[in-house]
């Protein structure tokens, strides 16, 4: 519900301490369209009769699932069940700009096989085949 929602965030707000990544467990997925569907009842119409749904499909860069954090961060459990926060990943600025400069150049010079060599190091879950 609404109401439990806004609760986990409250909550997940009181237990942050500068930074930090919250992931909360808000139940259940919702279909988007029986999210739609529901609203359109709510109104007091019919779904599809007095309201059309147009299913659009994908846009360019649009994804059907999202992935919240990669393999490699995990999450910790917290004293509520509903909160884990994600483990950071210590990163060297120095080094993510030196290899953010090498991507650049790289990708500049049209060198397509070294920006997906440094695409993959920065990136490990990074798959040139499919992205």
């Amino acid at each position: 519900t609404i109401p439990e929602a806004v609760s986990l965030v409250l909550e997940a707000g009181a237990m942050a301490k500068g930074g930090g990544i919250f992931v909360l467990d808000m139940g259940a997925p919702v279909k988007i369209t029986t999210l739609a569907e529901n609203l359109i009842r709510m109104y007091g119409k019919v779904p599809y009769k007095d309201v059309p749904i147009v299913f659009t499909g994908l846009r360019p860069g649009e994804k059907l699932f999202e992935e919240l954090l990669m393999d490699e961060e995990g999450l910790k459990s917290t004293a509520n069940n509903k909160i884990y926060i994600g483990n950071q990943i210590n990163i060297n600025s120095d080094e993510m700009l030196n290899k953010l400069g090498a991507l650049r150049e790289a990708s500049q010079a049209n060198d397509s096989e070294r920006t997906v060599e440094l695409l993959s190091d920065l990136v490990p879950t990074f798959n040139h085949k499919t992205n």
